[in-house]
């Protein structure tokens, strides 16, 4: 089992991504019933792209994300699943097929002005991503970019955001051989803190999340209304004043008290992509008018 990331210090030359495709390597090729011959055939167009939607199909989903992704889970709020499937053409048309890839997208961190005031309509971050240790070397880029593109055609979204993680000696080569723009990671450190709940790592965001207003409300024995949230958010004007106030105080100490942890920030990335080739014009030179101080240069050293 691979340890939650509180308990990991990676330190080898190269991503964490690549090392856990090495080590699961040999028990996947033998749950997915291939050998490596075949699996070195393998070409991206053996696979097949498609939503997420069923509750078991999404619990396979999650259980694929803990063992092959860096973080191990789910972020909160994750709005829109993808998965892309292998069927292996000697099973014949009943043969099942294999989960070799899942992409989740989320409502952002926190939303950007990237492309001015309105750009919470149109933003989604790539949240988590991950694919099968036999799958084909571009098959990763391909499903990513099959995502934006189903997501462009069939919402309203045209703005994707994503973050690589330095701590995994990321770089981000995805998004790179994908020409995402790189952003920047702010050449600083960022603070998390350990959930008091579950010991992993979250953001200050966590504190503030319905799931742990209702941890509150427990513990402060104040029995919750169903109307005092809704599956977005909180609803704090049907809230009590008083109840209010005790669990924003209760946010406040449960932050405080949390153990932190420094981390170097993240490198982030954005894809602008319209529903047309007009419309992608139009957001590209927009966005790259609004951020042209912090468009840069591809970083290329692991762990900076």
């Amino acid at each position: 089992m691979i340890a939650p990331v509180t308990q990991r210090d990676y330190d080898k030359g190269h991503c964490w991504q690549y090392d856990i495709r090495v080590r699961n390597r040999e028990q996947d090729l033998m749950e997915a019933g291939l050998t490596e011959e075949q699996a070195a055939a393998l070409r991206v167009s053996d696979f097949a792209f498609r939503p997420i939607t069923s509750a078991s199909d999404k619990q396979n989903a999650i259980e694929f994300i803990k063992r092959h992704e860096w973080l191990g889970t789910l972020s909160q709020y994750t709005t829109h699943w993808f998965g892309a499937y292998y069927h292996d053409p000697e099973q014949g048309l009943m043969g099942k097929d294999i989960l070799a890839g899942v992409i989740l997208m989320n409502l952002p961190n926190a939303f950007s002005k990237l492309l001015g005031d309105d750009t919470k309509k149109i933003e989604r971050l790539v949240s988590r991503g991950a694919c099968i240790s036999w799958s084909p070397k571009n098959l990763a880029s391909s499903f990513l970019m099959w995502c934006c593109q189903w997501m462009v055609k069939n919402t309203q979204y045209r703005l994707f955001t994503a973050y690589s993680d330095p701590t995994a000696k990321e770089l981000g080569t995805i998004y790179q051989a994908c020409n995402w723009y790189y952003i920047g990671n702010d050449s600083g450190t960022t603070t998390r803190y350990i959930n008091p709940y579950t010991g992993k790592v979250v953001s200050d965001r966590f504190f503030r999340a319905r799931s742990a207003y209702k941890k509150y409300a427990k513990e402060l024995g104040i029995e919750w209304e169903r109307d005092w949230c809704d599956t977005k958010s909180m609803l704090w004007a049907n809230i009590p004043a008083a109840v209010e106030r005790q669990l924003r105080d209760r946010s406040r100490l449960k932050q405080q008290e949390s153990q932190k942890i420094t981390m170097p920030s993240k490198h982030k990335y954005a894809f602008v992509l319209g529903a047309t080739k007009a419309e992608t014009k139009k957001l590209r030179r927009e966005f790259e008018s609004r951020n042209r101080g912090i468009i840069m240069p591809y970083p290329k050293e692991r762990g900076k």
